[in-house]
């Protein structure tokens, strides 16, 4: 009944091709090789150069895009030729995911009370994803997108790149490329699924899935659509339909 009346849909990062796939746009074992072909290609430029993401909090005066400049120049002043440093993932109002040349994420750590960061990690994974050091990865997941049917989705999609909804086949495959060099407009996006008029009583929201991050950034995004949302670990569904 739920999926019946669903009339949203959303995902992070490579997790659209989730949501495409819930709303009848992707087949599963058409998604499921894009995103292989995706991940190999990713991976692979993510060997080109030492880089990753780093998770921020910022106080109300951060300014990030001064921040990652400043983080540019330090890398150039250290002989990297056009250094990559930049927001990747915008997350709540108080919190992005940077990421660019580890030179780059270290100089931001170093100087974080400087570009009033209040907390700074560093993410456990191999890459600057969503920037520009992934361009190698763009071609190879073009072409795989090229062998796939892409059908209208039967509910709205949000696309990550800036946060609206798909309009047609056609705006799937284009978005879905250039979303691996784009950064994730998650807030964006979270306020464009929640919009209402006034007074309009906020959908039940459900998170299909292992965690619950999604939901806590959906709390800081929209604490009242918040009280709507519900979890629901697809793993554990899984074992107790196995038992």
């Amino acid at each position: 009944q739920v999926v019946e009346s669903c009339v949203a849909a959303a995902g992070y990062s490579v997790g659209e091709f989730a949501a495409l796939v819930f709303a009848g746009a992707l087949g599963f074992a058409e998604a499921l090789y894009a995103v292989k072909v995706r991940a190999e290609a990713m991976q692979k430029a993510s060997e080109a150069a030492p880089s990753g993401m780093l998770s921020v909090i910022g106080r109300r005066e951060a300014n990030y895009k001064f921040a990652c400049l400043e983080a540019r120049k330090h890398c150039e002043s250290l002989g990297i030729e056009n250094p990559v440093c930049a927001v990747s993932n915008y997350l709540f109002p108080d919190s992005r995911v940077i990421a660019g040349h580890l030179q780059a994420l270290e100089f931001l750590q170093e100087n974080a009370r400087k570009y009033y960061f209040t907390r700074t990690k560093m993410l456990p994974v191999s890459g600057a994803f969503h920037t520009r050091l992934m361009e190698p990865a763009v071609e190879p997941l073009a072409e795989a997108l090229k062998s796939i049917e892409i059908q209208k989705p039967l509910v709205c999609v949000y696309s990550n790149v800036d946060g609206r909804k798909y309009m047609h086949s056609k705006h799937i495959q284009k978005l879905l490329v250039k979303q691996v060099v784009s950064p994730v407009m998650w807030e964006q996006t979270m306020h464009s699924v929640y919009e209402r008029k006034q007074g309009t009583e906020f959908p039940y929201t459900y998170e299909v899935g292992p965690g619950k991050q999604l939901g806590a950034i959906l709390k800081k995004c929209n604490l009242k659509a918040w009280k709507q949302y519900n979890h629901v670990d697809a793993l554990e569904d899984e074992e107790a339909a196995e038992t």
